[in-house]
């Protein structure tokens, strides 16, 4: 390993990357670092090294170091379009430098005029990673800037050439107004980096390595140049997929294949444009639908740097976030029964009136940024934050910070907040990351579907598309934002896959099996409210889970028997103070009542991990997945728990709700609550006390069922944090995603295990997991002893269904193969054999005095 300690090149306000007004340079595409907001007008060496040949390229400049890292000091933004007016370069390609060297001049009024920023990334363009920095702190030339370290054996190979061996090879005309300059140089190295594939680059006769920003600047690539590119390895193909989507379709004379392709199924949906392309990607809300790409890009909108005065500016924000927020209070107001978008815009509000990101604002405003700088920078600095955090589900909310951003700067622009664009019927949305508040002001009768490049699955865009039944998918890639508008997709999220311009026959074929999907629908909900009962009479009820009163009505309305999960969180999250115990009480309450007397099963407070608050300052944890979380944080924190435990006793029927403990790992927790209840009834009065039940969620509960079965009243097991802590796999990483299946073998094992357990103590064993709204799931979950599935509201029609289609018997069977086999995805094909083999649901008895749902 090489360390090298890089000085500060410039005098200025030292900022990390996130702040950066460019999203190439903020999220790191051409290489992590950190910026400078100049004082000084001179750029000085910030190590030993040679200076890397960049034709044209006056005002940027890169430093080899002896090491082998190199160093890209990028001046300003967009200053690519003054042609090298206003720098005056100090020192030759080619030339050796000494650290504090200068190496050029530049005319920063020039600049603060004509171009977006003087802002200056310092970028580590070599790979290997920064291990302390500098930021948010005023800097001299000579200063302590940062500490990098590579792997020597990673070090860039200057004189890199072409890949030989066999391979592919395609020409495009650049189209870039600038040529390859910093911006779509590091979107090409960002697109390649994550392929095996060796990639070069072929300009007026000069070769560099397409994976490396700094290679494609040097090459003095302009606009209108056609270029080659070669790619060797495994996934040459989809290289050459990745660069067609950045560049545009390859140019029609030159193009070669040299051998034959190293993945000649990439290499032939690229050379056959008729043949139907299929891009994967993971599922965030489930369906299928067909209809047009329409991309949805959100340009970031220009702002000025320098401010017209402090009063002026501050005045300017303070109008700008108040309008905002009384557009975002009349969306929430707007939504009917409330529910997750309601939660979303909520919490929107809050933020949008958080004083630490407009005390960081002002600021900026006070040292003469104009407010819509000022604004994105602090916004900006918050998403730095978040990012370095290493929590994905926290990484996830950055697209909720970027979205308040571009409400408020939009505002300054002198443009109302939430303006909506018309959509074309039957749309399926693309977009790099679509933004919370840009889907809730589209028209949704329009939308059949979403697919984003980027997001994972807990997004709260993810939230709100379950919400309104769009089938979605995320992390697709940025190959679909080259999907032309208007080409028909057919978007598969139940399998994870867009279909990109289908046959006729194939087109016809999907909109034939959606239309038996819709009349199949139609017939589950008019049977809805009658039980489940497998073919061999066993009744399996079927329960919702909820997360805010205004599901409960719509719940019971698609046939839920009660509510097997209640995710008491709402009631604590996006707030400044805890919910009081009568606020409490007056919740419970009124969602018992909308279930009818159905049970009413509360989750005790979950918070810690990836749902923090604010008022419960939590001790940083390097893995907060690991740490208080459930009902551990609960037991840290004993009043919030014991005046939780008032509210759920004082729901009446006292016999209607249940208590369901989360992240329990240990006996003695459940003995702290048993006593904690036992107190609080007498203290209260009661006759009784409502049946208590634990989560199966971690490998250490599920190996200890037996124990807890005897503790409590019912088992329920969380199938989502189970398959994350057994499979070791972060359950928000939008990577893992289509690997993380509760229907791995080991995680099965796990539920029956604890499926045995609570049946051997004849107490009632759930699953209020993802797996209990997943219908190939179903026969598995019964055939390993399961009496209850909860599920999403959506799904309890179907769920029903495939209900009456079982036997018990049979499944036990289908289960046994299950857990001999060696991973998710064989899982899933067995069951989905047997199920071919299946006959028929039987249609649902009349009788509806032993068959319709009680509590109505």
């Amino acid at each position: 390993m090489t360390r090298l300690i890089l000085q500060s090149p410039l005098s200025g306000w030292c900022l990390p990357l996130a702040e950066v007004p460019d999203p190439v340079f903020a999220e790191r595409m051409a290489g992590d670092g950190v910026a400078i907001d100049p004082t000084g007008n001179v750029l000085h060496a910030p190590c030993d090294g040679v200076i890397v040949p960049m034709q044209g390229a006056k005002h940027a400049l890169t430093l080899r170091a002896h090491c082998g890292h190199e160093i890209l000091m990028h001046v300003g933004i967009d200053t690519v379009q003054l042609g090298g007016e206003g720098f005056e370069p100090l020192v030759q390609p080619g030339q050796a430098v000494t650290v504090g060297q200068a190496l050029l001049r530049v005319d920063l009024d020039l600049i603060a005029r004509r171009a977006r920023s003087t802002v200056t990334p310092i970028l580590l363009t070599s790979g290997g990673r920064v291990l302390r920095r500098s930021e948010h702190c005023a800097l001299a030339a000579g200063d302590f800037l940062m500490e990098v370290e590579m792997d020597a054996a990673a070090a860039p190979d200057p004189s890199h050439s072409a890949p030989a061996g066999s391979g592919l090879s395609r020409f495009f005309d650049v189209a870039f107004d600038h040529g390859l300059h910093a911006r779509p140089s590091a979107l090409i190295a960002a697109a390649l980096r994550p392929l095996d594939a060796q990639v070069t680059v072929i300009a007026g006769g000069r070769g560099g390595n397409a994976r490396s920003t700094v290679a494609l600047m040097s090459l003095g690539i302009h606009c209108g140049d056609r270029i080659e590119f070669r790619a060797t390895g495994r996934d040459a193909g989809k290289a050459m997929v990745a660069l067609e989507a950045l560049l545009g379709p390859a140019g029609d004379t030159g193009a070669t294949t040299s051998g034959e392709p190293a993945d000649p199924v990439a290499a032939k949906q690229i050379e056959s444009r008729d043949q139907v392309r299929r891009v994967a990607a993971v599922v965030a809300c489930s369906g299928i639908a067909i209809g047009h790409a329409t991309q949805l890009t959100h340009a970031e909108i220009v702002v000025a740097e320098r401010g017209t005065g402090i009063s002026d500016e501050m005045a300017a924000l303070d109008q700008a976030i108040a309008q905002v927020k009384a557009h975002l209070e009349g969306m929430a107001g707007g939504v009917e029964g409330g529910g997750e978008q309601q939660t979303i815009l909520s919490a929107h509000i809050e933020l949008i009136q958080d004083p630490e990101i407009a005390a960081r604002a002002g600021e900026h405003i006070q040292r003469g940024k104009s407010a819509g700088f000022a604004w994105r920078r602090s916004l900006r600095s918050v998403v730095d934050t978040l990012q370095a955090s290493g929590d994905l589900r926290m990484m996830e909310r950055v697209a909720d910070l970027r979205d308040l951003e571009n409400q408020v700067v939009q505002v300054l622009s002198g443009r109302p907040p939430g303006h909506a664009r018309t959509l074309p019927e039957r749309a399926i949305l693309i977009a790099d990351e679509l933004l919370p508040s840009q889907l809730m002001s589209l028209d949704a009768n329009c939308i059949v579907g979403i697919c984003t490049a980027r997001g994972g699955p807990t997004s709260h865009v993810a939230i709100i598309a379950a919400a309104m039944g769009i089938p979605a998918l995320v992390a697709a890639g940025p190959q679909v934002l080259g999907i032309a508008d208007g080409t028909l997709l057919v978007l598969n999220a139940e399998h994870g896959h867009v279909d990109i311009a289908p046959s006729d026959s194939e087109r016809v074929a999907i909109e034939q099996d959606l239309a038996g999907r819709a009349a199949q629908h139609a017939a589950d909900l008019l049977a809805a409210q009658q039980v489940a009962m497998t073919r061999d009479q066993r009744h399996i009820k079927v329960y919702a889970n909820l997360g805010a009163l205004a599901e409960a009505a719509p719940a019971v309305a698609k046939g839920a028997e009660g509510c097997g999960l209640l995710r008491s969180e709402f009631l604590f999250l996006d707030r400044r103070l805890p919910p009081d115990e009568d606020e409490q009480a007056h919740e419970y309450q009124a969602i018992a009542v909308a279930l009818g007397s159905r049970p009413l099963t509360v989750r005790t407070l979950d918070i810690g991990g990836d749902k923090p608050i604010a008022y419960l300052p939590l001790p940083r944890e390097d893995n907060p997945a690991l740490g208080l979380r459930g009902l551990r944080t609960s037991l840290w924190q004993p009043q919030l728990l014991r005046t939780q435990l008032c509210a759920i006793l004082r729901v009446q029927p006292a016999g209607q709700c249940r208590i369901l403990l989360p992240m329990v790992t240990d006996v003695g927790d459940v003995r702290v609550v048993r006593a904690l209840l036992a107190e609080l009834r007498t203290e209260m009065a009661l006759a009784e006390l409502p049946a208590l039940g634990v989560m199966i969620e971690t490998p250490a509960s599920a190996l200890l069922a037996d124990q807890l079965a005897r503790e409590v009243d019912f088992l329920s097991i969380g199938s989502n944090d189970l398959s994350q802590y057994t499979l070791a796999m972060d359950r928000g990483h939008p990577e893992l995603a289509a690997r993380l299946d509760a229907l791995h073998p080991a995680v099965l094992r796990l539920i029956g295990r604890a499926a045995d357990a609570g049946n051997a103590q004849h107490k009632e064993v759930a699953v209020c997991g993802g797996l209990g709204s997943d219908p190939l799931a179903i026969p598995i979950l019964i055939g390993l002893g399961v009496h209850e599935v909860s599920a999403v509201p959506a799904m309890i029609p179907r769920i029903k269904r495939v209900i009456r289609s079982l036997d018990t018997r049979a499944c036990a069977a289908l289960a046994q193969q299950a857990l001999e086999l060696p991973d998710a995805a064989a899982v899933r094909a067995l069951v989905e054999r047997w199920r071919a083999a299946q006959p028929p649901a039987p249609a649902p008895a009349t009788h509806e005095s032993s068959q319709t749902i009680s509590g109505e």
